[in-house]
């Protein structure tokens, strides 16, 4: 973890002091700002250390499977069941099981979660048997959980079980001067993976790194950085020339509103999340430079769903491209 401003080392202080703790947490933050990466440090630094560290993306598992994914199953449990599956707890056992994107979870799922919560026991499905865990949960989202609960998006027994120890990330924008250290980082590991030299960014991209709002955050940074270095001719990389005209231009959100005359609320309310919708897949699209996969991970959503929405909104990368 690189960083330097005051809301990084309050951060990290954090960590340090949420390590020691063996109890459940939760990390908040927007998408790319580091969420399983502090998990990883959360786990590093914790007398768990030595266990192993099991990363769960919750969004990328369907509702009908995480049972199966997180319990495992017994032989012949269910139709095509024909051998054991071994379940992920079993594999963080004396260590720690990352939930990530534990937003995305249905209803159905939440409740299986609560129950294993409680008591972190568990049934694999097939088995009448109850297994024991001994494993430290951490559980990530990109949305305010507690709004979600009071919304009945989310189970609020779940939140009080999870929200013991947690810490909000802060965006990058808000972590003045951090964006050069982190460019500096991406930069050297790029000349050591990619063997073309030593490259440096002219005093201007600097400046502008800082003022840019960094939507995507860290994320949006690295795969910034690793573009332009392969493609930069010289030693020196002004980004800020480049990019300023083509993504400052779309960082603000059209704030107007559909014309709403004779609307009810409901046909208002389905017209405005519809221009939202379509204004954020533009928005990662074209930094994503039309790559559906880059696009779908630079907003924290699986890439089928997010092929959906553009499919949903009739919006390909060539029409993308051609507007914008």
């Amino acid at each position: 973890m690189i960083g330097q401003s005051p809301a990084f080392a309050k951060v990290t202080q954090l960590i340090e002091k949420i390590a020691g703790c063996d109890a459940p947490v939760l990390i908040e933050g927007e998408t790319g700002t580091g969420k399983e990466l502090t998990a990883r440090a959360i786990h590093g630094s914790s007398t768990r250390r030595d266990g192993p560290f099991v990363p769960i993306n919750c969004g990328a598992i369907p509702d009908t499977l995480i049972e199966n994914e997180l319990f495992g199953h017994e032989r012949d449990s269910y139709t095509g069941a024909q051998s054991k599956r071994p379940d992920l707890i079993a594999h963080a056992q004396s260590g720690t099981l990352f939930l990530d994107e534990v937003d995305a979870l249905s209803p159905k799922a939440q409740a299986t979660l609560l129950r294993f919560f409680q008591d972190q026991q568990y049934f694999p499905l097939g088995s009448g048997r109850a297994r024991s865990a001994n494993v430290r949960i951490i559980i990530a989202s990109n949305r305010n959980l507690g709004q979600l609960a009071e919304k009945g998006e989310f189970r609020l027994d779940l939140l009080f079980r999870l929200k013991i120890m947690y810490l909000t990330l802060p965006p990058l924008r808000e972590r003045q001067g951090d964006a050069a250290l982190l460019a500096d980082y991406f930069l050297h590991e790029c000349s050591a993976r990619f063997n073309r030299g030593n490259k440096t960014l002219h005093p201007d991209t600097v400046a502008w790194l800082d003022k840019y709002s960094w939507p995507g955050n860290i994320r949006e940074l690295e795969n910034l950085i690793y573009r332009e270095y392969l493609l930069a001719d010289g030693s020196v990389i002004n980004i800020a020339s480049l990019v300023t005209p083509v993504i400052e231009r779309r960082s603000g959100f059209d704030r107007r509103l559909p014309e709403l005359n004779g609307l009810s609320f409901t046909e208002a309310k389905n017209r405005a999340i519809t221009a939202f919708e379509q204004y954020y897949l533009a928005e990662a699209m074209v930094k994503a430079q039309g790559n559906v996969t880059r696009a779908a991970s630079l907003v924290g959503k699986d890439r089928r769903a997010f092929g959906k929405l553009l499919k949903k909104h009739s919006m390909s990368k060539n029409k993308l491209f051609l507007e914008h």
